[in-house]
């Protein structure tokens, strides 16, 4: 008999990581496959590609959040990415950003957070909460009769938000199309989506017409205070003592852009994780105190932002590696939340998942100042969809994501109510 040969083999070779283009499609429609083998790759990676350091391991992105020397003033590649051609439109969209609290840090940042703090304060919103419940149920009986198919994100995701932080903000209804399509072009701005000469022209000039709006509403209730936002801090006395009026309308402008999209994206992309998951649909439905839990788990998993963008103020090291003063950091907090060095079993959604701080929100100092207001308009759209209407599903099975570096959000969500 020939005797079997008997080779002993050496360890498996490290899996060779390729740098991916974030804005590829195909890792835009479903990056957390690559984010994780990025982060498992290096937890903070210079990226050629990108010219910035990716930041995805979860310690390493809370650092980040609370170092001083990690900047969030990121106005000037802002501006560095406007066309030549349409600088002229530029220089006051650009002014009015720089009052924006995200672009600033402490302390300009703590100053111009403190004006809202009360009336952004979980016990301050929460007075919206029976109005937002029946804001839902009315949308729904006009856009969603059980039975008939239609869209999540169309028929409630979007526009019940913005119903929502419109009231509150103090926007007349009459007034909302315009007021809402000046924001959805920022948003163009801010996060990117503009690229031909013409949206940049349209974004900035649309910037000046949200500022120049707003301050003439706050000019109105100066003059006849109202139940709203901006009558509540008038009142207080910080705008002119704390702020200056128009430090106190830039930030307005980005409550206004700020106050739907994210909001929106939470609840379709919660939507979508549950009726994805019949086990986890019906867990919901069954203890209806898990729809917070369901939007924590989905924040954390798969939530509205995959990113914030920030800049190095000086020379600092991170994880071994020295980013130089200058450098742009990518915070891929969508990568962060799926660390398995913080959370178990990162890739399940569970809704009885317990422990792990989740990064949806941010952290610290820039933690999401809205985040109560999310909170609550995503719990009361989820909760009532999942309560009344119990043959909810997906219609069809591929879903496309709109193309953004910092955004999550479903083009659509077809179902059957």
């Amino acid at each position: 008999m020939t005797p079997t040969a008997i080779t002993t083999a050496g360890p498996a070779p490290a899996a060779r990581f390729t740098e991916r283009y974030l804005l590829d499609p195909a890792v835009n429609a479903d990056p957390y496959g690559y984010l994780n083998a990025l982060r498992d790759h290096a937890p903070v990676h210079w990226s050629p590609m990108h010219r910035a350091w990716l930041v995805t391991g979860h310690e390493q992105v809370m650092h980040c959040l609370r170092d001083p020397a990690v900047s969030a003033d990121r106005v000037r590649p802002l501006m560095d990415a406007v066309p030549q051609g349409a600088r002229d439109d530029a220089e006051r969209a650009f002014m009015i950003l720089s009052r924006w609290m995200v672009f600033n840090d402490p302390p300009q940042h703590r100053r111009l957070r403190q004006v809202f703090q009360e009336q952004f304060a979980a016990r301050a919103v929460a007075r919206y909460s029976a109005f937002t419940e029946r804001a839902t149920r009315a949308m729904l009986a006009r856009r969603a009769a059980p039975g008939r198919t239609g869209d999540i994100t169309a028929d409630i995701a979007r526009p019940l938000p913005a119903l929502v932080f419109a009231r509150w903000l103090g926007v007349p209804q009459a007034h909302a199309p315009s007021f809402w399509y000046w924001n959805a072009r920022v948003g163009d701005l801010v996060l990117g989506a503009a690229q031909e000469e013409s949206e940049y022209r349209t974004s900035l000039r649309s910037l000046v017409s949200l500022e120049e709006y707003l301050a003439g509403l706050v000019a109105e209730r100066r003059a006849e205070p109202k139940d709203d936002l901006i009558s509540s801090v008038l009142a207080g006395g910080r705008v002119g003592d704390g702020v200056s009026g128009e430090e106190f309308v830039g930030m307005l402008t980005q409550m206004a852009f700020a106050g739907g999209e994210t909001t929106g994206n939470l609840i379709a992309n919660t939507l979508l994780a549950l009726l994805h998951r019949p086990d986890q649909l019906r867990a919901v439905r069954e203890e209806p105190e898990l729809v917070a839990a369901a939007v924590e788990e989905t924040l954390r998993l798969d939530g509205p932002s995959k990113m914030s963008i920030r800049t190095a103020a000086r020379d600092t090291v991170l994880d071994g590696r020295t980013l130089r003063a200058g450098d742009r950091i990518f915070l891929v907090t969508a990568a962060a939340n799926r660390d398995p060095a913080r959370f178990p079993d990162p890739d399940v959604f569970d809704v009885r998942r317990t422990g792990g701080t989740h990064l949806g929100f941010g952290f610290g100092a820039h933690f999401c100042i809205g985040a109560a207001l999310a909170r609550l308009v995503a719990c009361a759209v989820v909760g009532v969809l999942v309560r009344d209407y119990p043959d909810l599903r997906l219609e069809g099975t591929r879903h496309t994501w709109q193309l953004s570096l910092l955004n999550r959000s479903l083009t659509a969500l077809p179902v059957r109510y």
